[in-house]
C-alpha cells in the first residue's frame, strides 16, 4: 500500500518476501518489543530460529532465502531499508491508537521511541514525517513521555 512512498524504487515482491522471512525467526524467539529486539540474545534466538525453519524448505530455496534474510537484517539495499521501515510501522500504530499501552507497560521513553523509529526515514522519509508528527502529538497529550 505504501510502496509509492519509498525513498527509492523498490521491488515490492522482494520486500514482502523479506518481511515474511524475517517473521520466521520470531517463531522460536517470540515477537519481542522492538526496543529489546536489538540485544545480542534476541538476535541470536531469531537467527537460530530462522536457520532451523529454513531447513524445512527445499534445498534449492534455502540459499536464496538465507541471502534475502541477511539482506533484510543488514539493511543492505533499498528494498531492505524499505522493508525495515514497514516492519516498524504496526507497533507504532498500536501504541498511538492504544493510548501508548506497551510504551507504558515497558516504561519506554520518547527518546527510545524516536531513536529506534527515526530509521523509518531510511526507507520512507514521507512516512516518517507523518509518523513523527503523530509521535509529537502523542508527547503533547501525554501518551508518550
Amino acid at each position: 500500500m505504501l510502496k509509492e512512498y519509498a525513498n527509492e524504487e523498490i521491488n515490492i515482491d522482494r520486500v514482502i518476501k523479506m518481511l515474511l522471512l524475517h517473521d520466521l525467526g520470531e517463531i522460536d524467539a517470540g515477537d519481542t518489543i522492538v526496543y529489546d529486539s536489538h540485544t545480542t540474545e534476541v538476535k541470536e534466538q531469531e537467527d537460530a530460529g530462522f536457520r532451523r525453519i529454513l531447513q524445512l524448505f527445499p534445498k534449492e530455496q534455502q540459499n536464496n532465502y538465507l541471502i534475502l534474510w541477511e539482506e533484510f537484517e543488514n539493511e543492505q539495499t533499498f528494498d531492505a531499508k524499505y522493508a525495515k521501515a514497514i516492519d516498524r510501522i504496526p507497533p507504532l500504530l498500536h501504541n498511538l491508537y492504544g493510548e501508548g499501552h506497551s510504551w507504558k507497560t515497558y516504561n519506554i521513553s520518547k527518546e527510545q521511541v524516536f531513536a529506534v523509529n527515526s530509521k523509518i526515514a531510511n526507507g520512507s522519509q514521507k512516512v516518517w514525517d507523518i509518523l513523527k508528527d503523530k509521535l509529537d502529538d502523542a508527547v503533547d497529550v501525554g501518551i508518550l513521555m
